[in-house]
């Protein structure tokens, strides 16, 4: 599947009619979702719209090296102003202008110089907002953005929304949406669209070439991950070719950690379980080991991957860590035999791919409890996938034995010995035929009965 013309007409068009855009990523940032949103910002600032670009935490400082970084802001400006205007007709000059605050009131003094000022002459309005279209990417719901989706509900209801995702669980929220979840980041399906847009093609400078494919790289954990397509390697040439520093990206995201995510690592990996029977492997992180450790809960990004390649024969791989909002976040990997999606919807009314998603549980007493508790449910949604699956077998068999003739299985069965049986003959009449109508013995070297060679 691939971005429908109509939606990239749709979006392109939206940005198009508003200039005062906010671009916003979901909390708990990560590299695709970080380097989407600046890269909406380098591209729609570069054709004269005013952008904000709001990350919803603290970004992870390992992150700093990536283009327009320092523009990124930490808060929503909502309010409007509330503008009072006074029609300075008939003569009236204003000499002075001041106010006072007395029990909760404003009071606002104009003395004019000239003329007299009625009531008449005064007007009240809401100054314009801010923002006039939010565009959102990298999130499948809106509650992803934490507080700053429900510190601001209203703004959400009241500007339109413009959903730029790859995720399969994707709500559908907003008036527009630009979603495809064949793409393998959430840059991939921005580079489709920008390609798509002739007056935006050519800039894709090579700053903003390295934010999509910093985003492609990470997703794909450097093109390792199932969701990894064709048209992913093909999108990855494409943006070195047009300037995108793959080095600089490789060595800030990968080789490039302070020592308390080296620490958070360590203990992460030193406290990996697995249950073999049911194929799931897991770890966590609490909140006392971020404590001890000196590290943030975005230090564990990239652990996850360690488990993958620490044990891959395991169909679910599982990170648990506390974050410091409160609850946990859960992130899963699984192979093919597991759609994690459904998995992780099914459980903790998550979602995400069906080879990675991820949910949240937010109230709970013991975090290492809980964790067991997940794993219980996981493992119960994974042999529900399995019974499943191996329902289906037995139909699909019953469908392709039947032939074109509507032959079933039984005759098949018949028909194939019949022809075994004339095989069989017809072998025996070559062999006769070729020693001369002679026997050929069991123990006999049939070429010395046919050429007659000692």
């Amino acid at each position: 599947m691939s971005l429908p013309p109509s939606e990239i007409a749709a979006a392109t068009d939206a940005i198009s009619r508003h200039q005062r855009l906010l671009v916003i990523p979901h909390a708990n940032v990560d590299p695709d979702a970080l380097s989407s949103a600046l890269a909406c910002y380098q591209m729609f600032s570069g054709i004269g719209k005013d952008v904000t670009v709001i990350c919803p935490d603290t970004p992870p400082e390992s992150l700093r090296f990536l283009p327009g970084f320092e523009k990124l802001e930490g808060g929503i400006a909502e309010d409007r102003n509330f503008v009072i205007t006074i029609n300075l007709d008939d003569g009236v000059e204003v000499d002075k202008l001041r106010y006072t605050v007395e029990d909760r009131k404003v009071n606002i003094i104009v003395v004019p110089r000239t003329g007299k000022i009625s009531t008449r002459q005064i007007t009240f309005a809401e100054g314009e907002r801010r923002y006039d279209l939010i565009v959102v990417v990298d999130t499948a719901d809106l509650t992803l953005l934490g507080a700053l989706y429900t510190d601001h509900i209203d703004l959400f209801s009241q500007i339109p929304v413009l959903n730029v995702d790859h995720h399969i669980s994707n709500a559908r929220y907003g008036q527009t949406h630009l979603i495809d979840p064949t793409a393998a980041s959430a840059t991939e399906v921005l580079y489709n669209w920008f390609l798509r847009v002739p007056d935006w093609r050519d800039r894709i400078t090579p700053d903003v070439a390295t934010l999509l494919l910093t985003g492609l790289i990470t997703d794909t954990r450097s093109f390792q991950n199932p969701n990894t397509t064709p048209r992913s390697l093909e999108a990855a040439a494409e943006l070195l070719e047009r300037g995108a520093r793959q080095q600089e990206i490789i060595r800030h995201i990968y080789k490039t950690k302070p020592l308390s995510t080296l620490k958070i690592w360590g203990r992460a990996l030193n406290r990996i379980q697995m249950d073999s029977v049911s194929g799931i492997v897991w770890s966590g992180v609490s909140r006392e080991d971020l404590q001890e450790m000196e590290a943030s809960s975005k230090e564990t990004h990239g652990i996850l991957d360690e488990l993958i390649s620490t044990i891959p024969n395991a169909d679910v791989h599982v990170l648990f860590a506390e974050v410091e909002e409160g609850g946990l976040k859960a992130s899963l990997r699984s192979s093919s035999a597991i759609d994690c999606s459904r998995l992780a919807g099914e459980t903790y009314g998550g979602g995400g791919h069906p080879r990675a998603s991820g949910f949240r549980v937010k109230n709970y007493g013991n975090f290492q409890l809980q964790i067991l508790e997940c794993i219980k449910k996981l493992k119960e949604g994974m042999e529900r996938q399995r019974r499943e699956s191996e329902e289906q077998k037995p139909a699909s068999f019953t469908a392709s034995a039947s032939n074109s003739t509507g032959q079933l299985p039984a005759a098949k069965e018949t028909s194939k010995k019949k022809s075994r049986k004339a095989s069989e003959l017809k072998q025996e009449d070559v062999m006769e035929k070729l020693s001369n109508g002679k026997k050929v013995g069991g123990g006999t070297d049939v070429v010395e009965e046919i050429t007659g060679k000692d």
